[in-house]
Order: structure tokens, then sequence, then C-alpha cells
């Protein structure tokens, strides 16, 4: 008996790999809809579990010895399925930890517009407004060191140092306007394919400039950090050219 629960569990563990690989890639290429494919990557940790679970019960059990059978399914089972579940084992948690915001910006009372990236939320589930008082004091609150950038240069340089970093970065930039000291950029997650929306301002500051980035998530109820990390990666290599 142990053995077949073995086999059973190492079933369930070769099936958990494809479906938590494959829920990133449904999203992204396949324009599967964002809470179906999130479904499926958590749908795909409850199998890799069950299939721990049957391979811990059956190791023991199975154990090279007389007429025993299993173990190596067991033991193979446990490495498959705990690879399989590490990605959304870790995202999950994660996501418990995460606040509950999307829209991360260096200047909370004047958040840098989006103008270009606007056009592109037709299907975002966020609405493109700032949302308000609330959200500025819960940022304020976890991420204080989020903070415009101050440059000892004038805005037409501190422009081009910009459009560096943010091409630096892989940002998929859709809007220079150096007149206006705005440009406007997509960064694209690199396995569900999921979009956030940059917007970076630039104005004079003395004889140096001031550089404010907000970056919004189109959809989600939490960014998991990955806007404020964005920004201060932003920020760090902003700051280095000087």
């Amino acid at each position: 008996m142990s053995h077949r629960l073995a086999r059973l569990a190492f079933a369930l563990a070769c099936l958990s790999a494809p479906v938590v690989a494959i829920a990133g890639p449904m999203h992204r290429y396949l324009g599967v809809d964002r809470t179906i494919a999130l479904d499926v990557f958590r749908y795909g940790f409850y199998i890799a579990a069950a299939a721990i679970a049957l391979a811990l019960a059956t190791v023991v059990p199975t154990r090279p010895g007389d007429r025993r059978r299993g173990f190596v399914a067991a033991v193979l089972a446990l490495i498959i399925a705990g690879a399989a579940a590490w990605a959304p084992l870790s995202w999950l948690m994660h996501a418990y930890r995460a606040p509950d915001l999307t829209d991360i910006t260096t200047d909370t009372e004047d958040p840098p517009k989006l103008v270009v990236t606007l056009q592109m939320r037709q299907r975002a589930t966020n609405g493109p407004a700032y949302p308000g008082h609330a959200t500025a004091e819960l940022q304020h609150a976890i991420y204080p060191d989020l903070t415009p950038i101050r440059l000892n240069v004038p805005p037409a340089e501190a422009f081009k140092r910009v459009d560096h970093v943010a091409t630096e970065m892989g940002w998929d930039v859709v809007a220079r306007a150096p007149a206006d000291g705005r440009l406007e950029a997509i960064a694209i997650s690199p396995w569900f394919g999921f979009r956030d929306d940059i917007a970076v301002r630039i104005r004079r500051d003395g004889a140096g400039s001031r550089v404010d980035i907000r970056s919004k998530s189109r959809s989600g109820t939490s960014d998991l950090g990955v806007n404020a990390e964005r920004i201060r990666t932003f920020a760090r290599h902003l700051l280095a050219g000087q």
C-alpha cells in the first residue's frame, strides 16, 4: 500500500510543477484573466503540498529493505514538489506581509500625472487617480525613505539622466517630453507580465533639479512592495551618476 501512495505522491509532484509554471505565461502570453492565472498558481501549490505530505508519509515505510518498494518515488516526489511549491509559497508569504498599496510616489501631495500611460489603462482594474490621504499616510509609515530626488544639474541634464536610467532598468519608455520635464514608461514583470505605469517629473530646484517618480500597478490590491523597490532602485542609479 505504501508504495502505491509513494507513486501517487510522485504523480502529483509531476503534475504540480507544470501547473505552477504555466500560470504566469497563461496571463502574459494568452491573455487569461489575472484572477484565473493566480488561482492556477495557487492550485499548483496545493497539489505540490499534497504530494509533499504523501511523500513524507511514505518515505520511511518504503525505505530500502526486504520487499519494500516506492522509496525512490517518494524521494523524487519530495524534490519535485518542494521545488514546485517554493515559488508560490514565497509569493503567498510575501503577499500576506505586504501592505495594500498599489500606487507609490515620492510626492504624495502632488503625484506626477499619468498622461500617455493613462490612455493605456483601459483594462486596468485600478483607477488612474491617486488614492488619496489614507494611501499617503500608509506609504509614509511603511516607506519613509521614499522622498524627492535632488540632482545638482539643471533640468535638461537631469532629464537625460532619467532617460538613461529608465532605459538601463529595462522599462518600456512610452513618452519623452523634455520641455515638460516628463517621462513615462511601463514596467512589465518577467513571469506573469503584470504591468505597472511609471511617471517621472523633473522640475528646477534652485541651481539643480528635483525629480519625482510615481509607480502605479494596473491591477491587484497589493503590489507586494514592487513599486517601492522600483523607486528605490531608480533613485540609487540616478544618484550614482552625480
